[in-house]
C-alpha cells in the first residue's frame, strides 16, 4: 500500500471509529472603536452536531443578547464535561493599535484565528474547520489560514465562507460565545468607567459621546482604539492635533506638540 492509500485508510478509520471533528471559528468586535476583538473556536465531534440545534444555536445576529447568553451557558456545560473544546483569543485595543503600525487588521485576525484554532483542535484526529471569512476574498482567507497553520492540522480541511455563522451551527456557536465574552468585557468596562458605551460602533451616537469623553485627557483612554479614524477625528475636533500612537510594549509616540493639547 503506498503512502497516499495508507493515509486514506487512516482517515477512513478515524471517520468510522472516532468520528471527524468539526471546528467553527468566528470573531466578535472587529468594527467597534471601543474594547477588544474576541476570536472563538469551538471543536466538537461530528456526531454531536445535532445537539447544537437542540440547545438553540443559530446565527448569532438573529438571537437576542439574553438568548445568546443562555445558549453560551449551555455550550459551556459541554466544555466543562470535556465533551467539546473551546479556544478563545482576546485581542486588546492596545494590541490592535500596535498591529496597525506595520500591518493591518486582516493579518492580525489571521493570527488570532490560528491561535484560537490551535487552542482547541486535537491534531491526533482529522477534522474540518469552518471559518467565517474576515477578508473580502473568501478563498484567500482560507489559504492564509492554511499557510499560517503550517504543519499543524495537515489532515484538516478548511472551508472559509462569508457569513459562515449563519450557514454552519458550529461556527454559529463559536460566534455566540465570542459575542457573549465581548459583551461581558464591555459590561465590565462600563462599570469601571461609570458610563454607557453603546454598541461600540462609530455609527452609534452613544458610542461617539463616550469616545469624546474618553479623549478629554492628555491621552486617549486605553480601552479605545487610538488607530481608528474615529479617534483621529475626535482628537482633532478637540483641538489636539494628531492622536498619539502606541506599540506592543505600551510605549507612546506623540505626533503633536504638548502645547497643542486642550
Amino acid at each position: 500500500m503506498d503512502e497516499k492509500q495508507n493515509k486514506s485508510s487512516v482517515l477512513l478509520y478515524f471517520d468510522v471509529v472516532m468520528g471527524v471533528q468539526m471546528l467553527g471559528v468566528d470573531e466578535a468586535g472587529r468594527g467597534p472603536v471601543i474594547g477588544p476583538l474576541v476570536v472563538c473556536s469551538l471543536c466538537i465531534p461530528e456526531t454531536d452536531y445535532g445537539l447544537l440545534d437542540s440547545i438553540g444555536v443559530d446565527d448569532s445576529k438573529k438571537l437576542s443578547r439574553k438568548k445568546r447568553k443562555r445558549v453560551a451557558d449551555a455550550i459551556m456545560e459541554f466544555i466543562k464535561d470535556e465533551k467539546w473544546s473551546l479556544g478563545v483569543r482576546i485581542s486588546s485595543a492596545l494590541e490592535i493599535d500596535a498591529n496597525s503600525i506595520n500591518s493591518n487588521l486582516n493579518s492580525l485576525e489571521i493570527n488570532l484565528f490560528v491561535d484560537s484554532i490551535l487552542r482547541c483542535a486535537n491534531e491526533d484526529y482529522p477534522g474540518v474547520i469552518y471559518a467565517d471569512a474576515c477578508d473580502v476574498d473568501e478563498q484567500r482567507f482560507g489559504s492564509r489560514l492554511r499557510e499560517k497553520l503550517g504543519n499543524s492540522l495537515n489532515d484538516w480541511e478548511i472551508i472559509s465562507k462569508h457569513g459562515m455563522d449563519g450557514k454552519n451551527l458550529v461556527t454559529g456557536a463559536a460566534s455566540i460565545v465570542a459575542k457573549v465574552i465581548r459583551d461581558k468585557e464591555i459590561e465590565d468596562l462600563e462599570e469601571e468607567l461609570g458610563m454607557e458605551l453603546g454598541s461600540g460602533y462609530p455609527s452609534d451616537p452613544k458610542t461617539i459621546d463616550a469616545v469624546i469623553e474618553l479623549c478629554r485627557g492628555k491621552l486617549p483612554h486605553e480601552s479605545i482604539r487610538w488607530s481608528w479614524a474615529t479617534i483621529s477625528k475626535v482628537w482633532k475636533d478637540l483641538g489636539k492635533g494628531n492622536p498619539p500612537t502606541r506599540n506592543y510594549d505600551g510605549q507612546i509616540t506623540m505626533e503633536s506638540k504638548i502645547d497643542d493639547w486642550g
